[in-house]
């Protein structure tokens, strides 16, 4: 039986967090939103209510009916669902005198308190919230203070139920993971042994049950995600995967035949693909970015179905789904955040179910279990790279000689990045071949060339990403080269944009 922490979300932009914290701890949870608990899940162990951008006294607030969910499993609300608590209990939540945003320190904490258990003095905490709680219904006590909150924790004194005003799962709750820890080990009873290994044994065993003797197929991107599903399906069924690899002409230099050289020795049964002319053909004139994601998604659909209708009796169309895919897919509010680029339409089409694997998993965590599973590690700590390609770091139209340009540029500040030992210190880095040509003076000649961007950021999990902060040093020199050695540019730029507002990608 694999237990498990249901943490309902109540739209926080922090509820991911929660899960990450938990997950490092070696506790399987499950994000569900708060309207869809799992009733008579014998594998729950306790609960968490997450935060949310709404107060508990508006129309619009998410409201969980916690009345079959009391009493059979220990809580633990975090902001707003500590308010959600105490408000549907009988208590106060009130609008703050000003929202209270920022570090605070636990003033008074009662000692001995099974959530409190460890943490030191004055423990420094990340507030974020514009109401607070103005009082408790019966029954309920508070154990922790800071200088301006007075119920920074609380617990029901009849009921397992703690809350907390404050953000655990975030960096500058400095002993935030200690909290959690004691709620899911101490108070849920959670033996922490969810690990890498057994989830691969779980996995494989589920896999073997459920796809039989079944053929599957999968499409193959080249990135760390569909080459971990594949490799834990080659462990589950062996030769009944096929593995389909397409190249759409738009990706790295020399990637498709690296990639196709790397998947072989991991014995896996793979199709080649070689569909750029295809790709080269249907983007000629576009510059509409979300035209060209179009263009290459529905030419991947053709191109894979084409294929796997060569196969005979496939019944299971394989997915390298990951955790935060399905999250962001759709939010709670029923609101698309992001679209995600695997083979939609496919499986209806061709009358296909669908398997994803790692499904459940973050991408940290994918990197773990394909270390665990022994995959080469540059397939393993391979930046992300857009489903599109090349496509959308050329602003403007596609044409080959643009993707060639951008290719040698690309391969020379990625291989610097490896050879300065920079790449694993960076979540992902590539260039942008912008549509603009400036002046410039090589030799005794003036030059009116192509104009390049430099990208590279640090994230844990891409939702949020910084501008990583590389060595003049190194950026002088990748700059050189680039200029010196890619016929066609001579001008190159960095890119010091966040996340949010910017993206990582340009389009």
């Amino acid at each position: 039986m694999q237990e498990k922490i249901i943490i309902l979300d109540y739209g926080s932009q922090t509820t991911q967090l929660i899960g990450r914290r938990l997950r490092e701890l070696n506790v399987y949870c499950e994000i569900v939103p708060y309207n869809k608990f799992p009733q008579d899940d014998p594998e729950v162990k306790g609960v968490i209510l997450s935060g949310s951008p709404f107060s508990v006294y508006d129309e619009r607030a998410f409201r969980t009916d916690l009345a079959p969910i009391r009493g059979k499993y220990p809580i633990l609300g975090i902001c707003y669902g500590a308010q959600f608590i105490a408000y549907t209990c009988g208590g106060k939540v009130e609008p703050a005198g000003s929202r209270e945003y920022g570090r605070a320190n636990l003033t008074t904490m009662e000692r001995g308190n099974k959530l409190l258990q460890g943490l030191s003095e004055n423990s420094q905490v990340w507030m974020s919230h514009g109401d607070t709680i103005t009082a408790l219904p019966r029954g309920f006590r508070v154990i922790a203070s800071t200088a301006e909150v007075e119920v920074a924790a609380y617990q029901a004194e009849e009921e397992p139920i703690w809350g907390v005003q404050f953000h655990p799962e975030v960096f500058h709750t400095t002993e935030g993971t200690r909290l959690l820890q004691n709620f899911v080990a101490g108070i849920c009873g959670c033996s922490q042994n969810w690990t890498p290994d057994s989830f691969i044994e779980t996995t494989v065993d589920e896999l073997r049950r459920e796809l039989g003797s079944d053929k599957v197929v999968l499409g193959l991107s080249g990135g760390v995600d569909s080459s971990v599903a594949a490799v834990l399906l080659n462990k589950a069924i062996g030769k009944n995967l096929t593995c389909i690899f397409v190249d759409h002409g738009l990706l790295r230099k020399n990637e498709f035949q690296e990639v196709m050289r790397d998947y072989e020795s991991l014995g896996l049964n793979v199709i080649g693909v070689d569909a750029s002319e295809k790709f080269f053909a249907e983007l000629a004139g576009v510059t509409d970015p979300e035209k060209k994601r179009k263009i290459i998604g529905k030419g991947f659909i053709d191109v894979f179905e084409a294929e796997a209708r060569k196969l005979a009796d496939v019944k299971w169309l394989a997915q390298g789904t990951i955790y935060p895919d399905r999250i962001e897919s759709l939010s709670i509010t029923g609101m698309v955040i992001k679209s995600h680029h695997n083979v939609g339409g496919l499986p209806e089409k061709m009358n296909l179910k669908i398997c994803e694997p790692l499904k459940w998993l973050f991408k940290d965590e994918v990197r773990r279990v394909g270390r665990a599973l022994h995959m080469p590690e540059n397939l393993i700590s391979r930046h992300p790279f857009p489903g599109p390609g090349l496509a959308v770091r050329i602003l403007g139209d596609i044409t080959r000689e643009k993707v060639q340009i951008l290719q040698e540029a690309d391969h020379i500040f990625i291989q610097g990045l490896r050879d300065w030992k920079l790449y694993d210190q960076v979540w992902q880095a590539g260039v942008i071949l912008l549509p603009v040509q400036s002046v410039g003076v090589m030799g005794d000649e003036r030059t009116y060339e192509r104009a390049v961007a430099l990208r590279a950021v640090t994230s844990t999990d891409a939702m949020t990403a910084d501008w990583a902060r590389l060595p003049y040093d190194f950026l002088a020199k990748v700059s050189n080269d680039i200029i010196n050695k890619v016929k066609g540019v001579n001008r190159v730029t960095y890119d010091i944009s966040s996340k949010p507002p910017s993206t990582i990608e340009w389009e």
